[in-house]
């Protein structure tokens, strides 16, 4: 070191000092020819403004990858492995015939044709005819808008549910021959009975009221088989076996499937009510969810074979992201949302939840078939046309959803559950001769006239399913990672690099400030300029210095 150089660094400030000192010993890339020796200004300068730019264009893009991980942290992937089937559920079925009553007990068309004539009160089965109304096509309901206006209440102190229940079917149970896993067995050991927006239906393999349930229903009218062994979010457990609830397929095919004939008389179809389409509604759905009929389900015909190919897709959620808020996440654990009237979280179910909420709000009432609470009014058939308009309004609702406004639709939030099982269909349809195959067995045609029959079989289409999970796209690690890569490229920085500017930030001023306040103060000797203090080293290199030039 000069002297000149010795004098700039004593007239100098000791930040400034600590700067130079830094710089010279940076292990950043390019921050040492800041302020090297003998370097012009414009070198330094030049340096600097790569620096700048280098800075900037790493935090730029350390900016994108947060965006990404912040807005975006989850993926839905395929699993590593399959998985049978015979470790999922195999679905619940619920078959909703179109025909509501006997013919013989009600003749419909008859008492609305007088009642639109003479008049509502003119009939003596005003409160059967309302009862009746609540289960017609929308095809009726449109078709006859302006009369649902006029109709007056029921007299009965009856609710709809129990004259819907008290409502002669026109369908024996002991007549339908019923099949599930190769075995012959009875339809009402296989099916509960199930309340919805059709009325009185049928279901295999759904969830008993208290494991479903949170509020008390009609005890007659849900499925009463519990199921210790399984839940939606783990699924069976170790103590499980083949003939647990709810029942699983043990593969493929339709012989461990479900096979059901469902047979009715033509004597008691009705066209008025059930529209110009005979025959069953069938949904196939969740064991966790209750059913909703009007959502989506698959006809099934009359003297028609229908066969189900299921395909099972089934997500659940890696662990890791258990932690996530479930903002970020998109799902739901079962923890983190209560519903009211359930459970068990489904994204089915929470939909529900939210109609029967928006239907009170909107008409003041709830359809006979929510699931509701005893404070809850249900509705007369004169509102049906408010309740139809109410869950088209609810949808309208989520296609029209704005992140910036607040609506109904949005403050349900319905997001899907983190662990939910789904079925995809295929579906095959067959002519099913019915006089042909039963004179073939002995009976006679007079006997078979007017009869017919539906043969639907429902079986998983593989042994195997390719399950998909949630998992972390950008997990801490994985940013940190990409920071540091970034970081590296542009600046040459690493992590000890930064414990380096920490220390010149922190530990060298406290020690640089210990150093300088021990050194004594300069003096002057008699107007002589003043001498730099040198150190014994320093001393010793300048002896040599002269010492060699003599």
């Amino acid at each position: 070191m000069t002297s000149r150089s010795m004098k700039r660094k004593d007239s100098q400030s000791p930040a400034v000092n600590l700067l130079q000192e830094y710089c010279s010993n940076s292990s950043i890339h390019g921050v040492r020819y800041f302020n090297r020796e003998g370097q012009s200004r414009c070198e330094s300068g030049w340096w600097i403004v790569v620096f700048i730019l280098s800075v900037s264009s790493c935090g730029y893009l350390i900016n994108k990858i947060y965006q990404k991980w912040d807005e975006t942290p989850v993926i839905v992937s395929f699993h590593e492995k399959t998985t049978p089937v015979w470790k999922i559920p195999f679905p619940a079925v619920t078959i909703c015939p179109r025909t509501k009553w006997t013919s013989s007990w009600l003749n419909f068309s008859e008492e609305f044709q007088t009642m639109k004539e003479y008049g509502f009160n003119t009939t003596k089965r005003m409160d059967e005819m309302l009862t009746l109304m609540q289960l017609c096509d929308r095809t009726f309901m449109t078709l006859n808008e302006y009369s649902f206006s006029q109709l007056p209440n029921k007299t009965t102190n009856k609710t709809y549910a129990e004259l819907i229940k008290s409502t002669p079917i026109p369908l024996d149970m002991n007549d339908f021959i019923c099949y599930f896993g190769g075995e012959l067995n009875d339809f009402e050991n296989l099916f509960s009975t199930t309340f919805t927006e059709e009325g009185v239906c049928y279901t295999f393999n759904g969830l008993a009221a208290e494991d479903l349930l949170t509020v008390k229903m009609d005890s007659d009218l849900l499925g009463k088989v519990r199921s210790p062994h399984w839940t939606l979010d783990s699924g069976y457990s170790s103590k499980a076996n083949l003939t647990s609830y709810p029942y699983r397929s043990i593969g493929p095919g339709a012989l461990a499937g479900l096979s059901i004939m469902l047979i009715s008389q033509e004597k008691n179809l009705e066209y008025m009510c059930n529209g110009p389409v005979q025959g069953y509604k069938v949904l196939l759905h969740s064991p966790a969810d209750y059913p909703q009929m009007t959502n989506r389900y698959i006809h099934i015909p009359l003297d028609e074979e229908v066969m189900i190919a299921v395909k099972p897709q089934m997500i659940q959620n890696s662990r890791t992201l258990e932690y996530y808020p479930p903002k970020k996440r998109q799902c739901y654990l079962s923890r983190d949302r209560n519903l009211r009237f359930f459970r068990v979280y489904t994204q089915d179910n929470c939909n529900l939840e939210c109609l029967t909420n928006f239907t009170l709000q909107r008409c003041g009432c709830v359809r006979f078939s929510m699931i509701r609470s005893e404070d809850m009014p249900v509705c007369e058939t004169n509102k049906i046309i408010c309740m139809r308009d109410a869950e088209t309004e609810l949808l309208e609702m989520g296609v029209l959803d704005d992140d910036n406004e607040s609506n109904f639709h949005t403050e349900c939030d319905c997001m899907p559950a983190c662990t939910s099982v789904d079925y995809d269909v295929e579906i095959t349809q067959n002519e099913f001769e019915v006089v042909e195959w039963g004179m073939a067995n002995g009976e006679s045609r007079k006997e078979l006239e007017g009869l017919y029959v539906a043969h639907l079989k429902i079986y998983y289409k593989n042994a195997q399913i390719m399950k998909q999970k949630r998992s972390e796209l950008y997990g801490i690690t994985d940013f940190l990672a990409n920071c540091g890569g970034l970081l590296g490229l542009c600046l040459g920085v690493s992590l000890l690099s930064l414990v380096e500017l920490c220390y010149y930030c922190s530990v060298r001023p406290v020690m640089l400030w210990k150093k300088w306040s021990q050194v004594p103060p300069k003096t002057e000797n008699n107007g002589l300029p003043e001498v730099c203090l040198l150190s014994a080293a320093e001393v010793r290199r300048q002896d040599v210095r002269v010492s060699g030039i003599y």
